[in-house]
């Protein structure tokens, strides 16, 4: 089973952290970094079932179907993963912790199988990477300054 974790820091409050990550209008701002897409249907509520809705490219539908397995605001969210209809799902966590100087997020998509699988989890971490490197930072700095002006 393949697997992988990225964690970053942010130097912003956990609840900001949170809010940038589960705010549907906001999710949708950070994901267009890579090839992800907008959240459609998601509430942070355990049970809640969403998709994940991205310009569709040649051997991908453009779909990913979610359900919201976890939820321990600010700190945990979990939910599956199926990228494409009928495949086992797999399984993505956002672990928030307070720092001293803000926030550490961790992502970790666990649970993909077989040579596909572990192609894609290579894939999907290099999108990650750049989407919680780059966006997330980004978002989180146009909120910080709309509440101070």
């Amino acid at each position: 089973m393949s697997e992988f974790r990225i964690v970053c820091e942010y130097a912003y409050p956990i609840e900001e952290v949170w809010r940038v990550l589960t705010e549907p209008e906001l999710v949708a701002q950070w994901t267009v970094t890579g090839q992800g897409g907008r959240p459609e249907g998601f509430a942070a509520a355990a049970g809640t079932k969403f998709r994940l809705v991205a310009k569709p490219v040649m051997g991908w539908r453009g779909i990913v179907d979610c359900e919201v397995l976890e939820v321990e605001e600010p700190r945990l969210l979990r939910y599956t993963w199926v990228g494409d209809e009928g495949e086992a799902p797999s399984f993505v966590a956002y672990r928030l912790e307070e720092t001293p100087t803000g926030t550490r997020f961790t992502w970790e998509h666990t649970g993909f199988t077989g040579a596909g699988g572990f192609f894609m989890s290579k894939l999907l971490r290099t999108v990650r990477k750049k989407m919680l490197n780059e966006a997330v930072p980004a978002v989180l700095m146009k909120q910080s300054l709309r509440r101070s002006s």
